[in-house]
């Protein structure tokens, strides 16, 4: 019903209020700038949902995306978000390129369908995308799900007809040093998917418990930091930390690339760190997980990794192959954090089980008590007192 009002209430929408214009090509690069009220215009076509939750976070007044939200290929998580959250959606419908026709900071003015420069000149007609459209969208992409699943099989089969890049994914041979020793603890493994927060959140138990190593990919090393907990390792390009992070006192770990491009180096030296460099085929994802496999991590919890096609398929990368073939081969070792939080998450509220088995354990030998001498004098000795008690 919500979800109803809030499309009904788009309808006709016209809000004369001059707004700040943000662009960003890079969604990831803009999330962490956005400040709440601005109209944001992105250049992401089936945005994901752990973008769009980077966006939201920030309470726009409403995203225009140049590329199409969904564009049928696969049914992505990202539009939803935004419209959960109660933030408008926009697609151009005609006219120029926004990205060239404003400037980052510009004021403009969202009315009706359109969107307007501050004084007026109509730069865009829009289209609004609200829930009714968007389900319609997601069951078309639904039905093309086979199609995706023939492509990810066929660029599985590419990958692993590339010896070189087949060998290092697979059995990495130049292993970076490690401060911390893995060999038979659990490894914690933090990487920015789909509902991380809320899955860290619920393994409090778990990390107070076990104190597993914390390997932190890219930007998950801020949301660890927040949590109160400092990772072990921070594993990565190093394009979405923040310098606080970089400096929080975990190993530094950059992500190299099969031919031994390491983008990140370059950042970590200008902050004045050093940093190991781990070559490896695949996402940084797929490095940190190697790396604990590889080290004698005797279990890796992994949270915010990507577990199915639809996962893999809103990463944004076509296949994601190595990750596929890396939790093929790290797979009797790792386990998904939903998991571990189903189990560890009822720790709170087991008392009145813990009570009832208690009781009902206790219950026969109570039985087998009273039936002896010393049993009846303890139970006349119980009664006599409670009768004194609540007379």
């Amino acid at each position: 019903m919500v979800q109803g009002l809030l499309s009904a209430r788009w309808k006709g929408r016209s809000d004369t209020s001059v707004a700040v214009v943000r662009l960003g090509r890079r969604t990831k690069a803009l999330a962490p700038t956005l400040a709440p009220g601005a109209v944001v215009v992105l250049d992401h076509p089936d945005i994901d949902a752990v973008a769009a939750q980077m966006v939201a976070r920030a309470q726009p007044r409403a995203v225009v995306n140049v590329k199409p939200f969904v564009s049928g290929r696969y049914p992505n998580r990202g539009p939803a978000v935004f419209l959960e959250a109660g933030i408008p959606l926009y697609e151009v419908a005609e006219g120029g390129d926004l990205f060239e026709l404003l400037k980052d900071g510009e004021g403009v003015v969202l009315a009706g369908e359109e969107l307007r420069r501050s004084g007026g000149e109509v730069l865009v007609r829009l289209s609004a995308l609200d829930t009714a459209a968007l389900r319609g969208r997601l069951e078309a992409a639904r039905a093309n799900l086979d199609a995706e699943l023939e492509r990810f099989a066929q660029n599985t089969l590419e990958f692993l007809a590339k010896p070189n890049e087949r060998a290092l994914l697979l059995d990495p041979v130049a292993l970076p040093e490690l401060k911390v020793s893995l060999v038979g603890r659990h490894a914690l493994i933090v990487v920015r998917g789909e509902g991380y927060e809320q899955d860290l959140h619920r393994l409090s138990f778990y990390l107070r418990e076990q104190k597993p190593v914390v390997i932190a990919v890219d930007g998950a090393a801020d949301t660890v930091l927040a949590f109160g907990v400092r990772p072990d390792i921070v594993l990565g390009d190093m394009d979405s930390v923040s310098d606080a992070a970089l400096r929080c006192g975990a190993q530094l770990i950059v992500h190299a690339y099969a031919d031994g491009r390491a983008p990140g180096r370059e950042r970590v030296e200008q902050l004045g760190l050093r940093a190991a460099a781990f070559p490896v085929a695949g996402t940084s994802e797929d490095a940190a997980l190697l790396l604990a496999y590889e080290k004698g991590a005797d279990l890796i919890v992994a949270v915010g990794t990507h577990t199915n096609l639809e996962d893999f398929l809103d990463k944004g990368r076509g296949g994601m192959a190595s990750t596929f073939l890396v939790r093929l081969k790290v797979g009797n070792r790792l386990i998904d954090a939903r998991g571990v939080s189903r189990l560890y998450g009822r720790q709170r509220s087991s008392f009145p089980l813990y009570l009832f088995l208690l009781v009902s354990a206790l219950f026969p030998v109570a039985v087998l008590a009273a039936s002896t001498p010393w049993g009846q004098t303890a139970w006349q000795t119980v009664l006599l007192w409670l009768r004194s008690r609540f007379r």
